[in-house]
C-alpha cells in the first residue's frame, strides 16, 4: 500500500470518527497512535505519543494561553464587561443604531481582553442583547450584529487561537498578534459601516435613545469613559513591553493577568466565589486546548513521516495543474465546509499538518495565512445551515428569537466578511505591513 493511500486512509478515518461524536482530541490521537503502531511497529506506536507530550510540555510559550484565559474570565466574571456597555449606552446612545455601534465596540473591547469568540459571543447574548431587544431594536439585525462581533474573538490580539497556530506553524506569535491588529479592526469599522447605512436608511431597525436616558451629568459620564478605557490600560500594560522587546511572551501574558486580578480587586469586585469560577474555568479550557494540541502533533508526526505534503502538492500542481492561487482558495472552501460541523481549533489542528506545510511549499507567507485562516473560519462558524455559531446563537438568544431569524440575520454580515477576506487576499499587506514595521523585516 502507497504511502498516499495511507495518508488518505487516516484523513477519512479521522473524519468518520468525528462524524460518530467521538471527542476532537481523542479522533485525531486515536488515528495517529494505530497509523505509527502499523506503520513502525511497537515501538514506533507507543513512542508518538510520549513525544508528543514531551514537545507539548518543552512548548514554553504555551505557558500564555492559562494567562490569557485566566484574564478573561477575571474580567468577565467580576463584571467589568458590563460596566463597558453601560458606556456605550450613554455615549452612543444619540446615535441611529448607535447601540448596535456600541456593541461592535464592546466586543472589541471583549476580544482584547480574552481572545476566543465564545466569551464575546456569551457576553454580548447576556448584556447587549437583552437591552437591544428592550430598545426597540430590530431583533435579527442585533443577533446578527452579536454574532458577528464575536467573531473579532480569535482575531484581535491576544488571540488564543492565533498562540496556537504559530505552535503548529513555527511562526512567531508576536508577529500572528501584530498581523492581526489592522485586519480586526478593518473587520470591525466595516461591520460599524454597514450599521450606520442600514439605521440610516431604515431608522426603524435601530432607534435613538430616549434623551433623558442619555442625560447624564458629565461627571458620570467620565466615569463611565473610564470603565471602557480601563481594559485598554490592561492591554497596553501587557502588549506595549512585549512589542518594544523589554518582556518574553510568557511575561507579558502574566502581567495581562495581574493586571487584570489588580483591576478586580480595586473595583471590589475580587470575590472568592469570582476567583474560584475563574480559576475553573481557565483549567477546564486550557486542559482542553493541551489535549487538542497533543493529539496535533502525533498526527501531524505521522503525516511528515509519510511524505503526505509533498504527494498533495504533487497531486494539485503537476497532476491536477492547479495554480497556487486557485489551491489556496479551495483550501479556504474545505475550511467553510468544515466549519458547518467542527469549531475552529478543531479545524487547525486536523488540517495544519497538511495545509500549512502546503502554504509554505506554494510560496505564501505564513503569517498573513494565519490570518486568513482565522477570517475563514469564523465565516465557517457563521454560515447556515449548520454555523458552530449559529447554534451557540440560538442556545444564548430569548424565546422570540427563532432559528429563522438566526439564520437570516447573519448573511449580511458574512458577505461583510466575505469582502474583508478578499481584500486582505488581495492586499496582503494590510496583515504584513505592522509586523514587518515593529519588527523590522
Amino acid at each position: 500500500m502507497s504511502y498516499e493511500v495511507i495518508a488518505i486512509l487516516m484523513f477519512s478515518s479521522m473524519m468518520l470518527m468525528l462524524l460518530t461524536g467521538q471527542r476532537v482530541f481523542g479522533a485525531i490521537g486515536f488515528v495517529a497512535v494505530v497509523a505509527a503502531f502499523f506503520l513502525w511497529g511497537d515501538r514506533g506506536g507507543y513512542d508518538l505519543g510520549f513525544a508528543a507530550a514531551i514537545k507539548l510540555m518543552k512548548w514554553y510559550p504555551l505557558l500564555t494561553l492559562p494567562m490569557f484565559i485566566f484574564m478573561g474570565y477575571i474580567l468577565s466574571e467580576s463584571k467589568i464587561a458590563d460596566d463597558l456597555y453601560k458606556m456605550f449606552h450613554v455615549w452612543m446612545g444619540g446615535l441611529s443604531g448607535g447601540l448596535a455601534v456600541g456593541t461592535i465596540g464592546l466586543m472589541v473591547l471583549i476580544s482584547a481582553m480574552n481572545g476566543l469568540s465564545v466569551a464575546g459571543m456569551a457576553i454580548g447574548a447576556t448584556i447587549a442583547l437583552p437591552e437591544l431587544l428592550k430598545r426597540g431594536y430590530d431583533k435579527r439585525m442585533v443577533t446578527g450584529v452579536i454574532q458577528a462581533g464575536s467573531s473579532l474573538g480569535i482575531l484581535v490580539p491576544p488571540s488564543v487561537v492565533l498562540v496556537l497556530y504559530a505552535m503548529i506553524a513555527r511562526q512567531p506569535v508576536g508577529q500572528l498578534w501584530l498581523a492581526g491588529v489592522l485586519p480586526g479592526l478593518m473587520m470591525a469599522a466595516m461591520f460599524v459601516i454597514y450599521i450606520v447605512i442600514r439605521c440610516r436608511l431604515n431608522p426603524a431597525l435601530g432607534p435613538v435613545l430616549p434623551a433623558q436616558e442619555r442625560a447624564l451629568p458629565m461627571g458620570e459620564k467620565i466615569r463611565l469613559l473610564g470603565a471602557g478605557l480601563l481594559p485598554l490600560f490592561i492591554f497596553f500594560a501587557m502588549m506595549v513591553p512585549f512589542v518594544n522587546g523589554w518582556t518574553s511572551l510568557v511575561e507579558s501574558s502574566a502581567i495581562g493577568a495581574i493586571a487584570a486580578f489588580l483591576a478586580a480587586v480595586v473595583k471590589g469586585r475580587m470575590t472568592r466565589e469570582v476567583f474560584e469560577t475563574s480559576v475553573r474555568k481557565t483549567l477546564g479550557i486550557s486542559c482542553m486546548f493541551m489535549w487538542i494540541i497533543l493529539a496535533a502533533l502525533a498526527f501531524g508526526a505521522v503525516f511528515d513521516g509519510l511524505g503526505a505534503v509533498k504527494a498533495i502538492e504533487s497531486l494539485f500542481t503537476e497532476k491536477l495543474g492547479l495554480s497556487p492561487w486557485m489551491i489556496l482558495i479551495l483550501m479556504q472552501l474545505s475550511f467553510i465546509l468544515m466549519g458547518t460541523f467542527l469549531d475552529d481549533t478543531a479545524m487547525l489542528v486536523i488540517v495544519a499538518p497538511l495545509y500549512v506545510p502546503l502554504v509554505g511549499a506554494l510560496g505564501f507567507d505564513l503569517i498573513w495565512y494565519g490570518v486568513l485562516y482565522t477570517i475563514t473560519t469564523q465565516i465557517a462558524y457563521m454560515t447556515p445551515p449548520f454555523g458552530y455559531n449559529l447554534f451557540l446563537m440560538r442556545a444564548m438568544a430569548p424565546p422570540e428569537i427563532t432559528l429563522k431569524d438566526i439564520y437570516s440575520s447573519i448573511l449580511p454580515f458574512v458577505l461583510v466578511m466575505v469582502v474583508a477576506l478578499a481584500t486582505i487576499m488581495t492586499f496582503p499587506e494590510i496583515a504584513l505591513w505592522l509586523p514587518g514595521y515593529v519588527y523590522g523585516n
